[in-house]
C-alpha cells in the first residue's frame, strides 16, 4: 500500500512539475511574439522563436500528460507496457517537433538566403527519420510474443 501512495505522489509531482515547464514555455512563446513588433527585432525570427517554444513546450505538456496517466491511474503490473505506451508518446511528440523544426528552419535559410547552411535542417530532418526507424524496431521487437 506505500509503494501505490509513493508511486501516485511521485507520479503527480513529475507530472505538475513538467506542466509548470509547459505554461513557462507557452508564456515565453507569447513574450517572443509580441517581441517581434518592435522595431528593432525582425518579426520574421520572433515568431520562429516563439514556433520552437511552443514546440518544446507540447512535448513537456505530453511527458507530463503521459507520467500522469501512466502511474498515478495505471493499475496495472506491467510496467513494460507503461513504458512502451510512454515512450512511444513521447518520442512521437519529438519526431514532429524535429520534423517542423527543421522546416522551419530551411523556410528561414530560405528566406534569408542561407543555401550554404541548408545542411542543418537537412541534418535534423534526416535525424527525425532515423529516430522514426528506430522507434519502429523498437515497438517491433519489444511487443508481446502472441501479438
Amino acid at each position: 500500500m506505500q509503494n501505490k501512495w509513493v508511486k501516485e505522489l511521485s507520479a503527480t509531482f513529475f507530472a505538475g512539475l513538467f506542466m509548470l515547464i509547459s505554461a513557462t514555455m507557452i508564456g515565453l512563446a507569447g513574450v517572443h511574439f509580441i517581441e517581434g513588433f518592435n522595431a528593432d527585432i525582425d518579426f520574421v525570427s520572433a515568431v520562429i522563436k516563439s514556433i520552437n517554444d511552443l514546440f518544446i513546450a507540447l512535448a513537456t505538456y505530453e511527458l507530463a500528460i503521459g507520467i500522469y496517466k501512466e502511474y498515478r491511474f495505471s493499475e496495472e503490473d506491467d510496467l513494460f507496457d507503461a513504458i512502451r505506451r510512454t515512450v512511444t508518446r513521447f518520442v512521437s511528440v519529438v519526431i514532429i517537433a524535429l520534423v517542423l523544426e527543421g522546416l522551419i528552419m530551411i523556410i528561414k535559410y530560405s528566406q534569408l538566403d542561407l543555401a550554404g547552411n541548408l545542411f542543418y535542417p537537412v541534418a535534423v530532418v534526416v535525424a527525425a527519420s532515423l529516430l522514426l526507424m528506430a522507434l519502429g524496431l523498437f515497438l517491433r521487437w519489444s511487443r508481446a510474443s502472441g501479438a
